[in-house]
């Protein structure tokens, strides 16, 4: 499957933006989805996290602030982000983890948050 995300941009601090994931596919049958991101100098990391049972993570950097959603009839998810800090800024990627054990990534969106 084929992953694109899209929405990032750049905000200020304590604004909002949505990112969405589509995915070429059905990701109905996906046993997991979710959003990692990179910021420059660092390893990618988990952000949020969606199992096809509905089971939801969040890294604790973004617990409160972040929501992951999915929406099955449009092959997408997203990434509902608040209260935006500037160490939130990095490329996010979009990944899907088949049953088959495929995995597939987006080639990422930028989000900066700055002033």
């Amino acid at each position: 499957v084929q992953l694109v995300e899209s929405g990032g941009g750049l905000v200020q601090p304590g604004g909002s933006l949505r990112l969405s994931c589509a995915a070429s596919g059905t990701i109905f049958f996906m046993k997991a989805m979710g959003w990692y991101r990179q910021a420059s100098g660092k390893q990618r990391e988990l952000v949020a996290g969606i199992r096809g049972g509905g089971t939801i993570t969040y890294a604790d950097s973004v617990k409160g602030r972040f929501t992951i959603s999915r929406d099955n009839a449009k092959n997408t998810i997203y990434l509902e982000m608040n209260s935006l800090k500037p160490e939130d800024t990095a490329v996010y990627y979009c990944k899907s983890d088949a049953v088959s054990g495929m995995e597939s990534w987006g080639k990422g969106t930028l989000v900066t948050v700055s002033s």
